[in-house]
């Protein structure tokens, strides 16, 4: 198996697309496919629900201004639109000797390094998954995983509108402000040169073995 990731940048999608190229992926290494693919996109706008019996991060469904999507990730509801950058790692986990906590600070590892080339300082906060710049909320991660293989993954804002996020609790985090590089002040940034910079970065930190 080999340890290095196949990027594919697919551009703006609707999320059903993705899902199903996820699914299709998911399969084929079960099947035995040996490689690791990591997906990066944007999506059409759509909210998303993990898979919880408490949907209440998604306060009143009906005056949502975009689709709701219910998926197979962890957490709670979150945004995809244009301006954020979506990856979805489909991978066998035994890089991660099948350590889920190993292989989520894997992920916020990447988007801190990302953002730290832009000279923004992204930060963990204890017992939440994700990245945060100061007090605020600038990437997101839910993983699903089926025998060991993973799929879904991380958003991280890069540009555009944030206002879709008020319309819900991101993550089920009451009070939380979503922010993007662009708000923080990096310039010249666009999703697709994001995406190529951590295709990257994901197989720099795969190879160095970096292990949490």
């Amino acid at each position: 198996m080999s340890a290095l990731i196949t990027p594919r940048w697919l551009g703006r999608i609707p999320y059903k697309e993705g899902l199903d190229l996820q699914e299709s992926l998911v399969v084929g290494k079960i099947g035995g496919d040996s490689a690791n693919h990591l997906l990066l996109l944007e999506h059409e706008p759509v909210y998303t629900m993990g898979r919880t019996r408490d949907e209440s991060s998604l306060r009143e469904e009906t005056t949502l201004p975009h689709p709701v999507h219910r998926t197979n990730r962890g957490g709670q509801a979150t945004y995809h639109g244009p301006g954020q950058l979506v990856g979805y790692p489909v991978l066998d986990l035994a890089l991660f000797d099948r350590d889920l906590h190993s292989y989520l600070r894997f992920l916020e590892e990447v988007l801190i390094t990302l953002l730290d080339r832009h000279n923004v300082c992204g930060r963990r906060v204890e017992g939440k998954t994700g990245v945060w710049v100061g007090g605020k909320k600038i990437a997101s991660l839910g993983v699903g995983v089926r025998k060991w293989i993973s799929m879904h993954g991380l958003a991280i804002n890069i540009c555009g509108d944030l206002a879709p996020f008020q319309h819900i609790t991101p993550c089920g985090l009451p009070g939380v402000e979503m922010t993007s590089l662009e708000a923080e002040g990096a310039k010249d940034v666009t999703v697709e040169s994001c995406a190529e910079e951590v295709s990257g970065i994901f197989n720099e930190l795969i190879v160095s073995g970096l292990k949490f």
